[in-house]
């Protein structure tokens, strides 16, 4: 919540990463389970928000939720969410429509799975979607994804940018260097450390 609220008082957007509980909740949370951040095992999507709610992260706090994010936000900042699905797109995508549903701000929501844009679009189109893609796709399942997804915007990797016809978010953005040289080609840029502008 400090890079948050730091990134509040720069006026930057914020890109987060969300997990969904075996309950539906939406926590903030990068990784499938917990090993690397809290030290336990405890798989985000196998487990109950009660559950989770008891690991601690690095810094002593607890695991976010969208629910007291998008508290924190309050529209003063781009919101960039990113679903990690895990073959769960139509009820994760569900869970973050009906979250959104009474905020008032600018957000956007990508992911990896073409499903989560394509269920938006049925379900939630005035919901900006992306499809984040990693480079490493082949031609066929790029193409397969795009129509799927049917994205408003692209998020690439740095290291695979070049030519596009949807408005492209590069990450990660992470030195000065790499902000001179994702500026020119791509429509915006979601950077951490000294990648800031």
């Amino acid at each position: 919540m400090a890079a948050f609220d730091a990134a509040i008082a720069l006026g930057a957007g914020i890109e987060c990463d969300l997990r969904l509980t075996a309950d539906g909740v939406l926590l903030i949370f990068h990784d499938r389970d917990g090993a690397r951040l809290c030290g336990s095992a405890l798989v985000v999507s196998q487990s109950t928000a009660a559950e989770v709610a008891r690991l601690r992260l690095a810094d002593g706090q607890p695991i976010p939720t969208l629910a007291e994010l998008l508290d924190r936000t309050q529209g003063r900042v781009p919101l960039l969410l990113e679903l990690k699905e895990e073959r769960n797109a139509a009820r994760f995508s569900a869970a973050v429509a009906a979250q959104l549903a009474g905020y008032d701000g600018p957000v956007g929501v990508m992911s990896f799975a073409a499903g989560v844009g394509h269920w938006l679009k049925h379900h939630a189109p005035a919901v900006r979607r992306g499809l984040v893609l990693s480079g490493r796709e082949s031609r066929l399942a790029r193409w397969i994804s795009m129509r799927r997804a049917d994205p408003h915007f692209l998020a690439i990797s740095i290291a695979r940018l070049g030519v596009r016809t949807l408005p492209v978010y590069a990450w990660t953005v992470r030195t000065p260097a790499d902000r001179v040289r994702a500026a020119p080609l791509a429509d915006a840029l979601i950077w951490e450390a000294d990648g800031r502008p």
